[in-house]
């Protein structure tokens, strides 16, 4: 195995959590063609902690829920468009509370409620609007409908 290599991956790795997936094309832009070999130093960058699929579900369904306000359905749909496993993506979503989870959503629906009270006067057009926006975001819908339905 080439350590210079392998120490180039732990760099890429270090900088930022990746998934396997990311690994492997860095790897094959960096000229690593043959399975096997990707392989190899997949296992050894696992092994070195320096990768860990579990660790960046966790990381991304925080972040995503924190920064973006995400909803699930949105951020269980990109992990596992990158690839990764249930059991990850499960460990990613018990990174978000779900007092938390109802309190973001009742934020958002609060703000845009807000703004839409000023272009939409139509009261069914803005529940519509609300709705919208929060299936956008990756929350469920009846979710959604119970805390619009509430407040």
């Amino acid at each position: 195995m080439d350590r210079l290599l392998l120490q180039k991956a732990a760099s890429y790795c270090a900088y930022q959590e990746r998934t396997q997936d990311e690994v492997r094309q860095r790897l094959k832009k960096w000229g690593v063609w043959e399975e096997d070999e990707a392989d190899e130093l997949i296992a050894e960058l696992i092994s070195m902690n320096y990768l860990s699929e579990e660790r960046f579900a966790k990381t991304y369904a925080g972040s995503k829920f924190r920064q973006k306000k995400w909803g699930k359905r949105r951020i269980k749909q990109e992990l596992s468009r990158r690839g990764l496993t249930d059991y990850n993506i499960d460990q990613g979503m018990d990174e978000i509370s779900e007092t938390d989870y109802e309190n973001t959503l009742k934020d958002l629906l609060a703000k845009k409620q807000q703004q839409l009270e000023r272009t939409e006067s139509d009261a069914r057009k803005r529940k519509q609007k609300l709705v919208r926006y929060a299936l956008s975001k990756g929350y469920e819908s009846e979710l959604v409908w119970r805390i619009l339905k509430e407040g």
